[in-house]
């Protein structure tokens, strides 16, 4: 329901520093106008904000500071999830440095991690309804699931 308002929703967090994952809100607002063959963030009718949740990354660009990776399915699976997720990760910065590595994410790889492919700055992951048309809550039981996908995942590389 786009009632033009913002809402929020429950999201887990990957926080870049010594914090374990926890879970934060989500907000989201409205879609100005309807896109037509929207991506997945922008299927359900708002948009996502987890630059909230970025630390250092520049100010006032909105979508355009970060990017997503789909979580459809985890290795081996034949279909995919019900309920897909999307892991939102930083792009810009706010000092043109790079994003420190997520010491969660190189936590969670162990001695798998390979620069460039590593995750970098805070992760923030949403959970979506089926083909993304309606944001739902998250909570730390998709944590196992979320886990083993980005034990095998590498990073975008940036």
């Amino acid at each position: 329901m786009n009632d033009g308002q913002m809402r929020r929703f429950d999201a887990v967090i990957f926080p870049a520093d010594e914090q374990p994952p926890r879970l934060i809100s989500l907000y989201v607002s409205p879609l100005a106008v309807p896109i037509q063959n929207a991506s997945e963030p922008y299927r359900c009718g708002y948009v996502p904000h987890p630059e909230m949740y970025f630390d250092h990354v520049a100010p006032g660009l909105g979508p355009r500071s970060w990017r997503f990776e789909p979580i459809k399915k985890l290795d081996g699976m034949l279909i995919d999830f019900p309920a897909p997720y999307l892991a939102f990760y930083p792009i810009v910065s706010s000092d043109g440095m790079v994003f420190p590595i997520n010491k969660c994410m190189y936590e969670i790889r162990g001695k798998k991690i390979r620069s460039p492919n590593v995750w970098r700055g805070d992760i923030v992951v949403a959970k979506y309804h089926s083909e993304y048309v309606a944001l739902m809550d998250a909570t730390m039981a998709d944590f196992p699931l979320l886990r083993n996908w980005f034990s095998k995942k590498p990073g975008p590389g940036f």
